[in-house]
């Protein structure tokens, strides 16, 4: 077993030595932000007892029952929206058609699973911008998306240990084409909207990518590479990112949903994605 702590500034050697005082091993640093200790041994109640503790410090807690390393995997596959990137795109064009609130709130229902149907979900939102200008996507990415805080460093880990970036997006293509350039990703899939007159139509075209959709494409990745889909990992912050962190060997919560949260392998709330690298390297 491993636990790898860590702080989204500093992490003291004394924080460090109380946190994980109960747990046989010495913590060694990993880095000014984060300690480890291997070949330890924990109990559920433990694992609960140090997260609950490390929380009231903003310090992100990983409990792994084996020592992952990237030599463990082979695909990684993240979700897009409020995961690899600041904003939910479609709450963003929504607002600057002056829909936002009724859009959002639907958004929260799907990620937080109270609308099983994420079809249902994105056709309802996107029936509320249908017949604006398709300008509105370019300032959405212009004026409001941003990779989140460690994507490039988390990519960069990843692609040098041999492991295949792919996003994995319930949103859409004009904006993940983007993201794709900027983090040099090796893979995208996402949805694809309808553009007539230089207007949304508010239809997508072809297969919406749904939570079973994202768990395909993962397992088509693995195919392609030969590996099974434990020598996957998947991150994601909503409930459609569930099928796909099912099938993978280790999940990941990026600022998640409690449900997503309560499934994940690894949660990380207070420092950026290069948490994950932390977390295989340390």
């Amino acid at each position: 077993m491993k636990i790898v702590i860590q702080h989204p500034e500093f992490l003291s050697e004394s924080t460090a030595h109380t946190l994980l005082k109960s747990f046989a091993g010495t913590p060694v640093r990993v880095n000014e932000k984060a300690y480890a200790i291997h070949n330890t041994l924990f109990t559920p109640a433990q694992k609960c007892e140090l997260i609950a503790a490390a929380q009231v410090l903003s310090i992100d807690v990983a409990c792994l029952e084996r020592d992952v390393t990237w030599a463990d995997f082979k695909v990684l596959a993240m979700d897009m929206d409020s995961t690899l990137i600041n904003i939910e795109c479609i709450d963003e064009i929504a607002d600057l058609a002056g829909k936002k609130a009724e859009v959002a709130s639907i958004t929260e229902a799907s990620m937080r699973g109270e609308i099983k149907d994420f079809n249902e979900s994105l056709i309802r939102r996107m029936a509320f911008f249908a017949g604006t200008p398709f300008a509105l996507l370019d300032d959405v990415l212009r004026e409001r998306l941003r990779v989140n805080e460690g994507a490039h460093a988390l990519i960069r880990a990843a692609q040098a240990h041999g492991v295949k970036c792919v996003l994995v997006s319930g949103g859409f293509t004009y904006f993940a084409e983007q993201v794709q350039k900027e983090l040099n990703l090796d893979a995208i899939h996402a949805n694809t909207l309808e553009i007539i007159d230089g207007r949304i139509t508010g239809k997508v075209i072809g297969e919406i990518v749904n939570g079973n959709v994202k768990a395909r494409f993962v397992h088509e990745h693995c195919e392609q590479l030969q590996v099974n889909t434990l020598n996957a990992i998947a991150m994601g912050d909503g409930s459609n990112d569930l099928p796909m962190m099912s099938i993978s060997g280790l999940s990941v919560a990026y600022r998640a949903k409690p449900m997503v949260q309560e499934r994940a392998m690894i949660t990380l709330n207070f420092v950026g994605l290069d948490g994950l690298a932390v977390v295989l390297g340390g």
